[in-house]
């Protein structure tokens, strides 16, 4: 009972932590404009993404448009495109197969150990989607910090932590959560051995009365006399008459 709630915890930790890549990835608030120094214009801010440039005037309305070339951008940011892509495909994944792992669903009839075998499986995937979300999300971050305060850029060309780096940072401990619980509880189940066994109320059986014992007759076997084998040496042992023949005839003429 306590594994299925464990289960289920770990489930909505790992829903919460895809929804949060899958908006971390698809949102443009990667870098956003600075506002620092002698930049007095504030009613304008621009926002850098994975997939796009925004362009937002006053907070009313905003203006996207896609990048027109992949080679064009920087290396972070490629690696940021295919990281995420992949975080949110094996959180997905990891998510499908836990389900069908879990105690409270019938994918997996009769066989626990399969179904801690499916959850660990899964476990180590939302995991390994977890370190695909924080590895884009802290380089982005990081060269965000390192140009800002590099003295040789402007500060027109400074920008700023935003929004969806925060939540990718989220998502991915919510990730690292789900998956360690789903991992951790399966292998400790299977290093204590507990076994737990379904049994179907619908099964026919029948309860035999104990028998008394009854005394048993005992059986004399009876036993073979040992034969004596035959040697093929010569025998040193010779009769009284065989060794003294004249004896022998004299006791004849008696």
């Amino acid at each position: 009972m306590a594994n299925s709630a464990l289960e289920i915890v770990a489930l909505l930790l790992t829903v919460i932590g895809l929804i949060g890549a899958a908006a971390s990835t698809g949102m443009p608030m990667w870098r956003v404009t600075a506002f620092i120094g002698e930049n007095i214009i504030v009613f304008e801010t621009r926002y850098e993404g994975l997939w796009m440039n925004c362009f937002r005037q006053a907070n009313i309305r905003m203006q996207c448009k896609v990048y027109d070339s992949l080679l064009a951008l920087t290396p972070d940011l490629q690696a940021a495109r295919g990281l995420m892509c992949c975080a949110v495909a094996l959180a997905g994944l990891g998510l499908m197969i836990s389900i069908a792992g879990m105690q409270c669903t019938s994918c997996i009839q009769n066989n626990n150990r399969a179904k801690r075998m499916v959850l660990i499986v899964a476990g180590i995937m939302i995991i390994l989607s977890c370190l695909c979300v924080l590895i884009p999300v802290s380089w982005t971050g990081n060269a965000i910090i390192r140009d800002f305060y590099n003295p040789l850029l402007l500060d027109a060309q400074r920008r700023e932590l935003g929004e969806a780096l925060y939540i990718g940072w989220v998502a991915a401990v919510f990730l690292l959560a789900g998956g360690c619980m789903f991992t951790c509880c399966n292998i400790e189940s299977e290093d204590k051995g507990s076994e737990r066994y379904a049994y179907s109320r619908s099964s026919n059986y029948m309860a035999y009365p104990p028998q008394p014992l009854q005394p048993q007759q005992l059986v004399l076997i009876p036993q073979q006399q040992p034969q004596p084998l035959l040697s093929r040496q010569p025998s040193t042992n010779y009769s009284y008459y065989s060794r003294y023949p004249s004896v022998r005839s004299g006791v004849a003429y008696l």
